[in-house]
């Protein structure tokens, strides 16, 4: 069964919101709760190499990146820089936590395939298909209209 391409991209859209809500939330909470130095103590703690710099990647990328999964502005290079981000926690610290919570792997995985796969087929409710329309239009099975 296919579903019907405006009920695909609304369920496309949803997924964009809550996980860009997710990375938003987690960005934020580093920069504005948590603060930038505790974040790098803690990167230190954990041994993630160049943890000031790392810290900051990390909170600008869960920040931005999720507001740009929201929008749809710019989905591939948001969904890479977010699945890079996560597979960053993945492999630096939560591998030998094995697959479950709370010291697994699960969650991070998942956020980071799904931002990949999000990040490359957001659906048309998005500023990329407005600002990019004619690269869409040009490069898709879609009827063109002049």
């Amino acid at each position: 069964m296919r579903l019907p391409e405006p009920v695909r991209d609304l369920v496309l859209l949803l997924a964009r919101v809550a996980l860009g809500a997710v990375f938003i939330a987690h960005g934020w909470d580093k920069l504005a709760n948590k603060g930038m130095d505790n974040v790098t103590t803690a990167f230190e703690g954990m041994e993630i190499p160049m943890p000031a710099l790392s810290a900051w990647f990390a909170a600008l990328v869960e920040l931005v990146g999720g507001a740009a999964l929201i929008a749809g502005l710019l989905l591939p290079l948001a969904g890479v820089l977010l699945a890079a981000n996560m597979l960053g926690a993945l492999f630096l610290v939560h591998l030998e936590g094995g697959l479950f919570l709370p010291q697994g792997y699960e969650y991070v995985l998942v956020l980071a395939v799904t931002a990949l796969a999000l990040g490359f087929n957001g659906g048309r409710f998005s500023l990329d298909r407005v600002l990019f329309r004619r690269w869409f239009t040009v490069n898709s099975t879609e009827p063109t209209t002049a």
